[in-house]
């Protein structure tokens, strides 16, 4: 296999580059989207995975659209690629770029497809409070991670991992998957199978709102959605009028009416759904710097019945 292209953006589809450069496959374009201001002085700022090809010193491109972009495809029907490994780029894959590759199109997806299809997995996995997940090889089609399974692997997800913590990891499997899949493929021992769209479950790109906490849910259900939601949009509320972020937080059986306050020495309950209560352990207030509860409950002096989120 002398030709691929790689399309990816974000920190998770850089293993999968560099395995496929170390596994001495040829990557003839690194297929990336264009830099990006950040942080307070908006400085544009190259993506992941324009950084590290770079550094294996890969050619790149930016497009600021693929769709009807003449130059683009000129560039790439030039290339003439076997395969076009996409990992998180970011942008829909034209129908024209599906139909180029003799091999096709190869997405590398966070999650055991057909669940979890869409841009946040591993966040909606572990904030609907599943165990197993896992890394998928699929053939992108026209659809949203419609596609023919290649190849799957499973990974458990343990009760303390959190969405930052989980994706490096998976993204590691991935990136041994992917070399697997396109060596079966020369070989053409993989046997693609379609999905079973009725068993699909959808993980929609995230949104602020997503980390308001309703305390209506059970205390474990705003655990799991809190460990999801890490580093973005987080687990947010509201005390005395201003936002209090919390970070990290337990489940506790204590029967309390939702969002309301016990306070017992340096400990926190919150009243939640189905007679749960939740333990908030490391919390940030507004415009302040993360806390220890017990730091909280000393300097704010929070007492009984008080509300969080009113």
């Amino acid at each position: 296999m002398s030709h691929l292209v790689f399309c990816g953006t974000p920190r998770f589809a850089v293993p999968a580059l560099e395995a496929l450069v170390h596994a001495g496959l040829q990557v003839r374009l690194v297929v990336t989207q264009p830099d990006k201001p950040r942080g307070r002085g908006l400085v544009l700022a190259p993506s992941p995975t324009k950084q590290s090809a770079l550094a294996l010193d890969l050619p790149v491109t930016q497009p600021e659209s693929i769709q009807n972009n003449d130059e683009f495809r000129a560039q790439l029907t030039g290339l003439n690629p076997d395969a076009i490994i996409v990992v998180g780029y970011g942008r829909i894959i034209p129908q024209w770029m599906i139909d180029l590759p003799r091999l096709g199109n190869i997405n590398l997806h966070a999650s055991l497809l057909p669940k979890y299809r869409g841009a946040a997995p591993i966040q909606w996995a572990i904030a609907r409070g599943e165990t197993m997940t896992g890394v998928t090889t699929m053939r992108i089609d026209a659809g949203l991670d419609t596609g023919d399974i290649l190849l799957q692997k499973e990974f458990p997800i343990k009760p303390t991992d959190t969405a930052g913590t989980l994706a490096p990891t998976l993204a590691a499997i991935g990136a041994d998957l992917m070399i697997d899949t396109l060596r079966e493929l020369q070989a053409g021992t993989i046997k693609p199978r379609r999905q079973d769209h009725e068993k699909a479950t959808l993980a929609p790109i995230l949104k602020k709102e997503d980390g308001r906490i309703d305390f209506r849910r059970t205390a474990q259900e705003i655990c799991n959605r809190l460990r999801g939601f890490q580093p973005w949009p987080g687990a947010f509320t509201t005390f005395r009028g201003k936002n209090l972020h919390i970070w990290d937080a337990a489940a506790s059986q204590r029967s309390l009416p939702p969002g309301e306050l016990l306070v017992e020495s340096d400990r926190l309950f919150v009243g939640c759904g189905g007679g749960t209560a939740l333990v908030p352990l490391d919390v940030q207030p507004e415009g302040k710097k993360h806390m220890a509860v017990s730091d909280f409950v000393h300097g704010y002096r929070p007492h009984s019945g008080e509300k969080l989120g009113s």
